[in-house]
């Protein structure tokens, strides 16, 4: 790893951008990382805050204007950014992979050190928006996040197979291990394990606790059938392997539901089935596609309880979920045949159902989670992500909402978004409009007067339609909720802006 460390002193809102303009373009950054000449790594400080960020390091060579992609079809732009990412038209499985940034900073978003992650150990994907969550280890003692074995500006590697299952029905015939990342918050020091899930998809978020890696994603890119996709679904939602395993060969959390190689039903922890039917209660749900409804993002571990988020697919249930019973690492319980349980109060509304035009519903769209005590919980909601300006938009949920557990039962009390929906749209180099959609990663804090601050990473949208919206900058936000704040009296504060090319992914505080 390399450290860039900014002079000291007090930074404005300019000089922070200017210098990580300065520091981080992807010809400096990479100069003299992971040959043995790079500075030592540093320290993370009690109260700081670490914020993943990748930036697109691709030039014009990197891919060539008519050259078959890897995922199918022919590229329509070169590899200059921003237009190298019109090419997800022909090719859905488009991205490019990327060298991986943890920016320590203040609470109030100075600039304290950059930590360059080695690009020849790992590497994200340039614009999967929903990668590079951090999460604190339950002892307190490392961070950790996932990202790929792969060098950079490698095509479509999100989409590629990892070896544990080859999907021959996959367009993106390439095989790449996921790997987590986990650095010493002591001393800085960075170690990769590589492993094999989530093969045809992406790595989301990753926690270290009891000495296992618990990890969160999703499988599958092809059109594969019976013990094909019935393997895929053991390969995803969520995963998890010890921290000393060299194999690669992680282990699906959740009891087995349905039979093995059914089109339908076979899910890992969590099946549609298993809920009552809105619309016939006297039912439960059909069947969903196997392998889908565990399609989960966000992740958290409190009072050694797992907690995980499902924001997106058109399967399953867009909700927050509990793995196992409570308390099931402090009694260290084996959770690969664990149940995954909607939390009583959330949404149990199949997203199928809601997507049906004859019962089109809006629901939410979860992300991150951050529990302030037992009985309160924050979630992020990244929003629908329809683009400015087109007919159906919805900002219901999209925000922070607040949630309060009353007789066993969660209950939103409040969804904050002022100072986030309401800013205005901003450019950030490009020549189009981006736009605040909601937010993703999410982490928070118990001040002395009993109030909460929390810190997140925001989602967005715009209004060009050709490129993927997953490459346009975001927001690091903070927000103060007391137990007389409202939605009308409380507001975000914009913290940093991540500069032209640049994504910002995860966020948390070193305790």
């Amino acid at each position: 790893m390399m450290n860039i460390r900014p002079t000291t002193g007090a930074w404005s809102v300019q000089s922070r951008r200017l210098a990580w303009t300065l520091l981080l373009s992807p010809i400096s950054l990479l100069s003299g990382c992971g040959n043995g000449d790079s500075a030592a790594p540093a320290a993370f400080s009690s109260g700081n805050l670490i914020v993943s960020r990748t930036v697109y390091a691709g030039t014009a060579s990197t891919v060539a204007k008519g050259q078959t992609l890897p995922g199918g079809g022919v590229a329509i732009a070169d590899g200059s950014f921003p237009n190298v990412f019109t090419n997800e038209t022909p090719d859905p499985s488009f991205g490019v992979s990327s060298p991986i940034y943890l920016d320590q900073l203040k609470s109030d978003g100075t600039l304290v050190n950059i930590t360059v992650v080695d690009p020849t150990m790992m590497t994200s994907s340039f614009a999967s928006k929903s990668e590079l969550a951090l999460n604190v280890s339950s002892d307190n003692s490392a961070v950790t996040f996932m990202g790929y074995k792969a060098a950079i500006n490698a095509l479509d590697v999100s989409n590629s197979n990892t070896a544990a299952f080859v999907d021959t029905t996959n367009p993106v015939t390439t095989t790449y291990a996921r790997a987590v990342g986990q650095i010493n918050l002591a001393s800085g020091n960075l170690t990769v394990t590589p492993v094999n899930a989530y093969s045809g998809n992406n790595g989301r978020a990753v926690i270290l606790t009891n000495g296992t890696y618990y990890m969160v994603g999703n499988a599958g890119n092809g059109s594969a059938l019976g013990p094909g996709l019935s393997s895929l679904s053991d390969n995803t939602g969520v995963q998890m392997i010890s921290a000393s395993d060299t194999t690669g060969v992680t282990k699906p959390v959740g009891v087995a539901l349905g039979t093995f190689g059914s089109l339908t039903g076979y899910q890992r922890g969590f099946s549609l089935s298993q809920l009552p039917n809105l619309a016939t209660p006297a039912a439960n749900y059909a069947d969903d596609k196997t392998g889908k409804d565990d399609n989960f993002r966000g992740m958290t571990v409190f009072n050694n309880t797992l907690y995980v988020s499902k924001g997106s697919g058109s399967n399953g249930v867009n909700t927050v979920y509990q793995v196992g019973a409570a308390g099931a690492f402090a009694n260290g319980a084996n959770l690969s045949n664990a149940p995954i349980a909607i939390l009583p109060g959330f949404n149990a509304l199949s997203e199928k159902v809601a997507e049906t035009k004859a019962t089109l519903t809006a629901t939410p769209h979860p992300f991150g989670l951050w529990f302030a005590n037992a009985t309160t919980l924050f979630v992020a909601d990244e929003g629908d992500g329809v683009r400015i300006g087109v007919a159906g938009k919805v900002t219901t949920y999209a925000g922070l909402a607040e949630y309060k557990l009353v007789n066993g039962v969660w209950n939103l009390v409040a969804t904050f978004q002022k100072g986030l929906l309401d800013q205005a749209t901003y450019t950030a180099g490009l020549s189009w409009n981006i736009q605040t959609d909601g937010l993703r990663n999410l982490t928070g804090k118990v001040n002395a007067d009993g109030s909460f601050t929390l810190y997140a990473t925001t989602s967005t949208v715009s209004d060009e339609t050709t490129h993927d919206l997953g490459a346009d900058p975001n927001e690091l936000v903070s927000i103060t909720v007391a137990a007389a704040s409202t939605p009308a009296t409380t507001s975000f504060k914009v913290l940093q802006t991540a500069s032209y090319g640049a994504r910002l992914g995860g966020v948390t505080l070193v305790p």
